[in-house]
């Protein structure tokens, strides 16, 4: 994991129009949440098995997550590499899974894996965040 330096932790804003903002730049929110943080994901990378993210956490001040008018605030951001996979999956419940819909995916083999580069990875990841902060133009609060 490389934790990234910006200008976006501490920002607050609706969740409702950040959401917004995020998915024009590609930047997806992640359905597994609490209803009282979340975080934005983007693909920086990806091959085979290995895929890099830009992932900005946030935690909810006021409202619900999942609301428009929640009131977020940004924490740090970070790179992460996830190696999964990409296989059949040959475990004793690979069977069940299939017929009853319990597990769609397989595990990772490393939920946090080995970033070669690192200096390339977290410039762009900084040039993502910033990207996106641009054009709210000043909508978000510190």
């Amino acid at each position: 994991m490389i934790k990234l330096q910006s200008s976006i932790e501490g920002k607050k804003g609706n969740f409702g129009f950040v959401r917004e903002m995020f998915n024009s730049y590609g930047c997806s929110f992640c359905s597994n949440f609490e209803y009282d943080q979340g975080k934005f994901d983007t693909i920086l990378w990806r091959e085979g098995g290995e895929t890099i993210y830009l992932r900005i956490p946030f935690n909810v001040l006021d409202g619900v997550l999942d609301y428009a008018n929640a009131y977020i605030e940004f924490g740090t951001p970070y790179v992460i590499k996830h190696v999964v996979n990409i296989g059949l999956d040959y475990d004793e419940n690979s069977l069940m899974t299939a017929t009853t819909g319990l597990t769609q995916f397989q595990e990772p083999l490393d939920t946090d894996g080995y970033i070669r580069d690192k200096s390339s990875w977290k410039k762009a990841g900084e040039e993502k965040i910033e990207q996106v902060l641009n054009s709210m133009n000043g909508l978000l609060s510190s």
